[in-house]
């Protein structure tokens, strides 16, 4: 870096400049304002944006849907980050960490709320005893990779993704430190699964919902425009696998829900029946395409 900064003895928050994020970022939590969420007519909902975090959870819905569990039908609610739809007074009730996405079960009594994305995939497997081995070592296994994503994709995202992609101004420290950890992460990822067909062994489960949105992204859905970058060809066992999650068709239905970028046909962004997609796509989207 050019710049020289010295850190005063005790930090102030003066507005400084987070590139697009800078009017929604804050030091405080709370609500800013009040609004309450909708509720819809199936007993999930959900309150999301299809970002990685968000695509977790409508993948692991669309799963269960497709498997036959009726009691996992939804309607997913449009949360606009940007637009600060994540401090309104519903949604701070339901997480008060103020991130998507956030999930309310009507179905029991009380109703439950669940928030951060690992949580909410932990508490529909066990919900629907699904996507989650039931042997110790197996579960446990699964629950390893499902945590290593949640404190592992934040360099990522809030590391590599903001100083390479976001950040107006570009610096080489922090560029090459995340990118460093990116590549890293990785390679870690990509030995583990020269050993296993799915992350946590030989069956697809909830770990590998938690991390496909994010480490496809990178290899092959070139978020952030990176892949040349961090040269993603090179871990070949990562794209194998996130190929094979990627012709999913829950998968891909998943990926569409409230999701605000690419082609008109690949969003959809509120979610409230089955029969969206066929109406949203217009036959654009075929099983195993995209």
């Amino acid at each position: 870096m050019t710049d020289i900064y010295k850190p005063p003895k005790v930090w102030q928050w003066e507005g400084q400049e987070q590139a697009r994020f800078t009017k929604i970022n804050r030091p405080v939590a709370g609500a800013t304002h009040n609004k309450d969420l909708p509720v819809g007519k199936h007993p999930l909902q959900l309150y999301s944006l299809g970002t990685p975090n968000g695509v977790k959870v409508t993948v692991m819905l669309e799963e269960l849907l497709a498997k036959g569990h009726t009691g996992a039908e939804y309607d997913a609610w449009l949360i606009k980050i940007a637009d600060g739809d994540q401090f309104g007074s519903g949604f701070v009730s339901v997480n008060p960490n103020s991130k998507i996405p956030a999930l309310m079960d009507y179905s029991a009594d009380p109703v439950i709320r669940v928030f951060e994305s690992g949580s909410i995939l932990l508490y529909l497997a066990e919900k629907f005893d699904e996507f989650l081995p039931e042997e110790k070592i197996k579960r446990t296994e699964c629950i390893n990779w499902l945590f290593w994503q949640m404190g592992s994709s934040p360099y990522v995202g809030g590391g590599f993704g903001h100083f390479y992609a976001y950040a107006e101004k570009k610096y080489k420290y922090p560029i090459d430190r995340f990118t460093m950890e990116a590549k890293r992460q990785l390679d870690v990822l990509d030995r583990r699964l020269a050993e296993t067909h799915y992350v946590a062994g030989d069956d697809y489960t909830i770990a590998d919902m938690a991390i496909w949105p994010w480490y496809a992204g990178l290899v092959i859905l070139n978020q952030y425009d990176a892949a040349e970058f961090i040269d993603a060809g090179s871990y070949s066992n990562v794209i194998r696998w996130a190929k094979e999650i990627h012709e999913r068709a829950p998968v891909q239905r998943g990926r569409m829900v409230n999701r605000l970028r690419g082609e008109p046909h690949e969003q959809l962004h509120e979610r409230h029946s089955s029969e969206d997609f066929e109406i949203n796509t217009q036959d654009k989207v075929k099983p195993g395409g995209r």
